[in-house]
């Protein structure tokens, strides 16, 4: 797991989902060096219960605060998640730094509804699952819930309700923080369609619905098609989320209203696109989970597809909100009022005026002529 951890990060991804796919037990009287110690504190081996007898009778107990005392049988689960519970805390720590969500899912095969009588190996199944996610530091232990089998779909319902909230009971008393998460089925036989499993969210508290996308779709006979699709999933499971949703997400083939495979993205009717731009388009708080057969591939695929229709959407031009009709009624044309007229400047003071005189008008010189004739007038009077 430490590996994963490590590989999860270097691709650029944020989550990863534990899968407790098998659970047999090993069990053994307590020694002496177990006496007084808690499961948590066993080194070497992954104790999920401690079996006591009191009054003739075997009182089993999982939780990380009961002491072993003497005569106690301790169950030990045989599974290569990790070695012990300090192992699991301090790889917990590991994905919190690299910041990573974990989560675990519990065995694949269910019989919370009871139809073959294995309610109570169920309950048991998703209570060590808390344990392990618990040390994890993880969100959410992922359940599916079981057959209806010859019952009628309303009591297989009541009696899976029944049992999760046992569960939930048992967590809480063992002060395990993770939530329980109740997965959507993608068979008719199972218990798991949208509507019931957000009853069930609805009906016990701390549960929460689990969307499986390729189980819905093929489920309802391929309705995920189109942005609002995925939305009005959404925003009807939202309510009962608690303002996160754990999901899954893969191709899928299916025929009649059940799921025949999982298959690449790729190959599916089940498209990524639409789902990405329904969850940019709004502010859900998502994390998807790759259950492809190509589990990396596929991740990594959603990761580039989310990232080509953020950037095409940041990209576009913004377009300017329509204003307001007040805005757009034309505004009537201020009245100009007539402005003062300004004062007259006065005029300077003019200096008075000296009059001048009049040059004296000179006789016109006669004609050469006149004046012969003229001077000869003159000599005759002198004479």
């Amino acid at each position: 797991m430490r590996d994963g951890i490590e590989d999860v990060h270097n691709l650029g991804l944020s989550a990863m989902e534990v899968q407790l796919v098998r659970v047999n037990l090993n069990e053994r009287y307590a020694a002496d060096e177990d006496i007084g110690r808690t499961i948590r504190e066993i080194p070497g081996e992954l104790v999920i219960r401690i079996g006591r007898a009191e009054d003739r009778r075997m009182k089993f107990v999982s939780d990380f605060q009961t002491r072993i005392d003497r005569g106690d049988v301790l169950y030990s689960l045989a599974s290569g998640v990790a070695r012990d519970y300090m192992e699991l805390e301090d790889l917990g720590v590991i994905a919190k730094e690299l910041d990573i969500q974990m989560s675990l899912h519990a065995p694949y095969y269910m019989d919370l509804a009871n139809v073959d009588g294995l309610a109570e190996k169920s309950r048991d199944s998703v209570l060590w699952g808390g344990l392990l996610c618990h040390a994890l530091q993880g969100t959410t232990v992922v359940a599916h819930l079981g057959r209806y089998g010859s019952l009628a779909p309303v009591e297989a319902l009541e009696r899976i309700k029944e049992n999760l909230a046992l569960v939930r009971q048992r967590m809480d008393a063992s002060k395990l923080s993770p939530m329980l998460g109740a997965e959507a089925s993608g068979l008719q036989e199972v218990v798991g369609g949208l509507d019931e499993i957000l009853y069930l969210a609805k009906s016990v508290p701390g549960v929460v619905p689990v969307l499986n996308f390729a189980h819905l779709h093929a489920r309802e006979g391929g309705i995920l098609r189109r942005p609002e699709d995925f939305q009005a999933v959404l925003e009807k499971a939202k309510k009962f989320a608690y303002g996160y949703f754990h999901a899954h997400f893969s191709g899928v083939e299916h025929e009649g209203g059940n799921e025949v495979r999982y298959t690449p993205i790729k190959k599916g009717d089940l498209r990524f696109e639409p789902l990405a731009e329904c969850l940019l388009g709004d502010s859900y708080d998502v994390t998807l989970i790759s259950s492809s057969p190509l589990l990396e591939h596929d991740a990594m695929y959603m990761r580039v597809i989310f990232d080509r229709i953020l950037a095409k959407q940041t990209s576009r031009p913004v377009e300017l909100e329509r204003p307001s009709e007040r805005l757009l009624a034309p505004t009537p044309r201020p009245v100009a009022k007539p402005s003062p007229k300004p004062a007259r400047k006065k005029a300077p003071a003019r200096k008075p005026a000296t009059r001048k005189r009049r040059p004296r008008a000179r006789r016109p010189r006669p004609k050469r002529k006149k004046r012969a004739k003229a001077r000869k007038k003159t000599q005759r009077r002198r004479r």
